[in-house]
């Protein structure tokens, strides 16, 4: 099957776990760069996780400002910086990081929605919204990974916002991420499912 066949299925394939599509712009973006399928399905998986944290927040934090498209497209794009740096798929770098940021400003995408392809890997950065730290959460559970350090940021922020004590806000948290990661075993399958090298 060609390449272009295989990224239309990764884009478009619910998969055993009815994955949500991509939003349109994401998705349009990555047919343009002739993204690598494997990655379409990466960041399908990683977007549907992003889907139920935010749907999370809506029902347990609803008093909480969040911009929840934001979150979604930062989800659906934030490792589209490994169209130019390929090796990055299947092995560790950060070149796609600020590519991608790079990229997406080029393509015409403003730098408010441009910015997780850089933020999703630098949680640590004191002027980050809770926006960049739920993709950052959503790129970290997708496969059942736990950051401690990241976990207990998003704690604080929900903790100052609805005035309960941090513990109770990391119990509910916390089991949230415990459910999301039963299913990491299937996004891992359907992203694994597709090549990382595009095909003739």
């Amino acid at each position: 099957m060609a390449t272009t066949d295989l990224l239309q299925r990764a884009l478009h394939d619910p998969g055993e776990l009815s994955l949500r599509p991509l939003p349109d712009d994401a998705a349009r973006l990555l047919r343009d760069l002739d993204a690598s399928p494997r990655l379409a399905a990466h960041l399908r998986a990683v977007h549907d996780v992003a889907h139920q944290l935010v749907d999370w927040m809506a029902r347990e934090h609803p008093a909480v400002r969040l911009d929840r498209d934001a979150v979604l497209f930062g989800a659906a794009t934030h490792d589209i910086g490994k169209t130019a740096h390929p090796t990055e798929l299947s092995g560790p770098g950060s070149a796609h990081e600020a590519a991608g940021r790079a990229l997406l400003l080029a393509r015409g995408v403003d730098p408010e929605s441009a910015r997780f392809a850089e933020t999703h890997a630098a949680w640590t950065r004191p002027d980050l919204g809770v926006e960049d730290l739920l993709v950052s959460v959503a790129d970290k559970i997708w496969k059942g990974k736990r950051v401690q350090e990241l976990e207990d940021l998003v704690v604080a922020r929900l903790a100052a916002a609805s005035g309960r004590p941090a513990w109770e806000e990391f119990l509910a948290f916390d089991d949230l991420l415990t459910a999301i990661g039963h299913d990491a075993d299937r996004r891992l399958a359907f992203q694994s499912a597709y090549p990382v090298h595009r095909m003739p």
